[in-house]
């Protein structure tokens, strides 16, 4: 797998974390699935999530719609360094999909493992770069998001808020 600066590390860090929100209530191919609990309105609370090796983001904020093929998220960060930037993707499970606007990765595939909770994996040349776990909160007001890349110690846990 390839190496990264670290210059690009906040930049891995805040991408994969991205992905690690990609909606577990989407349009499997089987049947649709109730998708409200991941629609909406997320904002980090960056005082208690924990990025290690760090920085964290300064803000980030989160909106998932629902489409006739999945959800859509549109993801818009502000890092630690100043710099903003903005992810788009659509995901579905069961499905690998592409993911744009991040140099870490280029394709995740999610699972729903219950009706609360997805796994992903990421992807990045063919080749696994991380994995994720995303949780909703049973009052559908909190969610939380864990990362591990495969090359590194880097882990996150980074908990929102729906707004």
């Amino acid at each position: 797998m390839p190496t990264h600066s670290p210059r690009l590390l906040p930049m891995l860090v805040g991408a994969v974390v991205f992905v690690l929100a990609a909606p577990a209530y989407l349009t499997s191919q089987s049947a649709p699935l109730d998708q409200s609990a991941i629609v909406g309105t997320w904002v980090l609370d960056v005082s208690r999530s924990k990025y290690f090796p760090g920085p964290p983001p300064r803000s980030e904020t989160r909106t998932y719609t629902s489409t006739a093929d999945g959800v859509r998220g549109v993801v818009t960060r502000l890092y630690a360094d100043g710099r903003t930037e903005t992810f788009e993707y659509l995901a579905n499970f069961d499905n690998e999909v592409a993911v744009s606007g991040t140099e870490a990765f280029d394709a995740i595939k999610l699972t729903k493992v219950d009706e609360s909770t997805s796994e992903a994996v990421l992807m990045h040349a063919g080749m696994v770069f991380g994995t994720t776990r995303r949780v909703i909160s049973r009052d559908g007001k909190t969610m939380t998001i864990t990362f591990q890349r495969r090359d590194t110690t880097s882990s996150n846990t980074a908990l929102y808020h729906r707004q």
